[in-house]
């Protein structure tokens, strides 16, 4: 490649913050629910490197070819991969697209195109590095470039930004599936790449009532390291979810003893927490099945697959709610 910029490039990053940064210096983006990847053409050539530096273009076909169809035969373009369903976006649509066979692939990218997101432009359709400019200067190039090569591509489209807070605060408690929260950079600082210092991102967080059909003991000491979270199918069968171990030393000896005496088969009669794995000692694996009474409230960022897709914080427990309360179909509607 003769770009000025060539892959793998290390992406800006962004610092996770609990509230979004207010004041003039300040622009705000939606945070998209797909890979992170920056688009690389030269002439005939485009490469999509994912964030930890990686080859994705074999696994995206389809945006390869939209890339290729663009009239600008040489630029860098920073932004997101994502898959568009009926309710927003699918993470497990993108998930399936690692696959090693081609047929595989090519399959895919037909029945579940993905579409690329723009919100950052690095090298200009004249070849020319703009990453050492601040974010104001990068960003009006951007919506230049958009506006004179995007506008008859649907699979490749810039996203929104604003300097409205109060915007990107709708963004953030916005009901829909879209968005994975709120991005908020500075205005004023080139492309920082590898950085954390020039974006700051805010995630969505959700509750769910949780049936407490298990527990795995810590892999020292006989006291619980994690509670294995259960929701209701619609066939009344409680299916494994996902897990919480936000406790800290102190609780976790005294939620021992409460669940200790309560273990008894089966804990989980749909599908339940998987057994060892070559990564995971045989104690780390093991699990008690408990007798499901006990119901929690946990913060969750993702829900996919039919579980949380990271571990949940613990946020009390819902002596109120009967455990067949705690069904799945609370996820759907969020």
């Amino acid at each position: 490649m003769t770009l000025p910029i060539k892959p793998p490039y290390p992406p800006m990053e962004a610092l996770l913050v609990n509230e979004i940064p207010a004041g003039d210096n300040w622009e705000y983006e939606p945070k998209w629910d797909g890979f992170r990847c920056l688009a690389f053409r030269d002439g005939k050539t485009v490469e999509l490197q994912s964030k930890s530096g990686q080859p994705l273009e074999r696994y995206f076909p389809e945006v390869v070819e939209a890339l290729l169809k663009l009239k600008a035969s040489k630029f860098v373009i920073d932004g997101e991969l994502v898959i568009p369903v009926k309710d927003g976006l699918s993470f497990d649509d993108l998930l399936q697209r690692i696959h090693p066979a081609a047929s595989r692939v090519a399959k895919l990218s037909r029945e579940t195109p993905a579409h690329f997101i723009v919100f950052d432009l690095l090298v200009d359709d004249a070849g020319k590095a703009i990453a050492e400019l601040p974010l104001t200067k990068r960003r009006e190039k951007l919506e230049s470039f958009a506006k004179k090569y995007l506008a008859k591509n649907p699979g490749i489209e810039l996203s929104p930004k604003t300097k409205n807070i109060a915007i990107a605060r709708k963004w953030l408690s916005s009901s829909g599936v879209k968005l994975d929260g709120v991005i908020a950079k500075r205005l004023d600082l080139p492309y920082r790449s590898g950085e954390r210092d020039g974006m700051q991102k805010v995630k969505r967080m959700r509750t769910a009532d949780c049936v407490v059909g298990g527990f795995r003991y810590a892999s020292k000491g006989k006291v619980v390291g994690s509670l294995l979270l259960g929701l209701y199918d619609d066939s009344g069968l409680l299916q494994h979810v996902g897990y919480t171990s936000s406790f800290n030393e102190a609780q976790k000896k005294e939620l021992t003893k409460k669940l200790e005496a309560l273990i008894e088969p089966p804990g989980f009669t749909g599908k339940a927490p998987g057994g060892p794995s070559r990564w995971s000692t045989k104690k780390t694996s093991e699990w008690e099945p408990l007798v499901t009474r006990l119901v929690a409230e946990v913060q969750y960022d993702h829900f996919t697959g039919g579980r949380f897709r990271h571990g949940t914080k613990f946020l009390r427990w819902r002596p109120d709610k009967k455990p067949k309360q705690c069904s799945l179909d609370q996820i759907s509607r969020k």
